[in-house]
């Protein structure tokens, strides 16, 4: 049990489990669009999230909040290096046009973590209440705008479907603002602690009905609607349930795990 739980942390903290979600959402967008599977961007985007993720979480200017992290800090920095080379390996196989897109997602990352302006020590990670809105940003930018950017013109439903993916992530993005209430800096002004944990939790149930609005606009298809409403239960429900001490998988892996259930239920429907 203890080597499972070695390798279940590695799991975790190594941003694999993050990088499938990522993953999934992805296929998701595919399933939408009947777009054909595209390896190349799928996996340069995986290994791209894993070594994001780690930039930001190990660059040494994210701080830690589980101090047993860098124990294995070094097999995760190993791991990412590796990411990274697979990362530059996709990289040559997309075209311009593709990789001109990630352009302003990749400064986002870049700039979550790095000070914005010389001299300034601020990154966006720790601007306000933007730090929310810079994860579901670029997530609903790697895992809708681009991929149908590079296969479509964009018209009104993809344009819907990636403002729906973006609220979608707000809220998943909640309950780990609610527990890291026990950490943040007051300065930071997350939602939670502008408007407190119950009103961020009816913020979040808002955006989720709005996601819902949008489900009935953007597909006829009533199995994706049927896999979108499970979906929604299931996240309305992890975001009530949230608290400000939860258990240490709570957020980050079963509510990080939503989009790999979503993307496994509609794989099993289709």
């Amino acid at each position: 049990m203890k080597y499972l739980k070695i390798i279940f942390d590695f799991y975790i903290n190594s941003s694999l489990h993050v990088a499938l979600s990522v993953y999934a959402l992805l296929r998701i967008t595919e399933f939408y669009f009947d777009l054909p599977y595209n390896e190349t961007l799928n996996y340069f985007i995986f290994y791209g999230t894993i070594t994001g993720y780690n930039f930001v979480k190990y660059a040494g200017i994210a701080k830690l909040h589980h101090m047993s992290l860098t124990k294995n800090l070094r097999l995760i920095q190993i791991f990412s290096l590796l990411c990274f080379l697979m990362m530059c390996f996709y990289l040559t196989l997309l075209n311009i046009k593709v990789l001109l897109y990630f352009i302003p997602f990749s400064l986002l990352t870049f700039f979550y973590a790095v000070p914005v302006l010389k001299g300034v020590t601020k990154n966006l990670r720790n601007i306000g209440t933007l730090k929310i809105f810079v994860i579901a940003l670029v997530w609903s930018g790697v895992t809708a705008l681009i991929p149908l950017a590079s296969k479509y013109k964009l018209g009104v439903h993809e344009v819907l479907f990636s403002v729906q993916r973006f609220l979608f992530v707000v809220v998943l993005t909640l309950p780990f603002d609610i527990r890291d209430m026990r950490y943040d800096k007051k300065y930071l002004q997350t939602i939670p602690q502008i408007i407190g944990v119950e009103r961020a939790k009816k913020f979040g149930s808002i955006l989720l009905l709005i996601t819902v609005v949008i489900e009935f606009f953007i597909t006829p298809n009533s199995s994706l609607k049927f896999g979108f409403m499970i979906v929604f239960f299931t996240l309305l429900l992890f975001l009530q349930k949230a608290k400000t001490k939860q258990s240490k998988y709570y957020a980050s892996f079963w509510i990080e795990g939503i989009p790999i259930f979503w993307f496994l239920l509609l794989s099993l429907m289709k």
